[in-house]
């Protein structure tokens, strides 16, 4: 499966996004604390954190040279990670 790049570049983007607005519903601050603080800077960062984590495990896939749509797993993996480790040290 080889996308061209503008595809690959917004599949990677939808993918982070993706991801980093589930984690902060499943990892976030509970219902009650998004109703006094608000959501929307969270949900802001942890989709840019998400975008940022799936670039890193896209390219570092890409440079293993990872057969196939593997590229767009380690896109996943690498965005999960990133949140992860985000998550931890904040």
């Amino acid at each position: 499966m080889s996308l061209s790049p503008a595809v690959s570049f917004l599949v990677v983007l939808i993918i982070g996004v993706l991801a980093g607005l589930i984690f902060d519903r499943v990892a976030g601050p509970n219902w009650f604390k998004r109703q006094i603080t608000g959501a929307m800077p969270s949900m802001v960062t942890s989709a840019l954190v998400g975008v940022a984590g799936a670039f890193v495990g896209f390219h570092l896939a890409e440079s293993l040279r990872l057969a196939g749509g593997a590229a767009l797993i380690g896109a996943v993996i690498g965005a999960a990670a990133v949140l992860f480790a985000w998550r931890s040290v904040r």
